[in-house]
């Protein structure tokens, strides 16, 4: 249950807001619900996810497995959700996806995405673990921009997965909307 009410004043600005979020996803987003009581930080926060949008020097499949591995190791089960739907709508496959938790045992993944996923990890333990060495293993598969993009991506996912945490919201549906690999279903169904 959540601790912060979903039911926002339906201020004229709110209901714009809320109405391009439900063009854009379908349906309301819980934390921009629950922001919704305060339109300065809905509005600051909008304007910062707007503009996270629009950077382009990473990757998709590098910033959306970064930021699944912050999810995971905070334990934001909104963010879970919705991060596997919207790295499987930019072409991450759901198996892979469904591995993120358990990444350095799984063979799906590449060295660069496990430094990735590595490097979010350190950057969300508290205090954080990031060492010279790791960011020197990234540099040898990222530009400075890159990195630069990465480590925001990842501190962005952090306050998203925190407040959201807080907040006490959990998954909206979101991951049960991702595509189901034909072998999988077959598999499922005989088991």
């Amino acid at each position: 249950m959540a601790r912060i009410s979903l039911d926002p004043p339906k201020t004229l600005r709110y209901r714009l807001f809320a109405w391009a979020v439900r063009r854009k996803f379908g349906k309301d987003l819980d934390p921009m619900r629950a922001m919704g009581h305060h339109m300065g930080v809905f509005a600051t926060y909008g304007m910062l996810e707007m503009g996270v949008l629009r950077w382009k020097a990473l990757p998709h499949r590098l910033k959306d497995l970064a930021v699944m591995a912050a999810a995971v190791h905070v334990g934001c089960a909104w963010c879970v959700d919705f991060g596997t739907w919207e790295a499987n709508t930019h072409g991450i496959p759901l198996a892979k996806l469904e591995a993120v938790p358990h990444w350095r045992d799984s063979g799906l993944f590449t060295e660069e995405e496990r430094l990735v996923m590595e490097y979010a990890e350190a950057m969300t333990a508290d205090p954080p673990q990031v060492t010279d060495e790791l960011v020197e293993a990234l540099r040898r598969h990222l530009s400075e921009r890159q990195l630069v993009e990465l480590t925001m991506c990842v501190a962005v996912e952090n306050m998203r997965s925190r407040f959201n945490l807080a907040a006490g919201l959990v998954g909206q549906g979101f991951k049960d909307n991702c595509e189901i690999p034909a072998g999988r279903l077959a598999k499922e169904a005989t088991a």
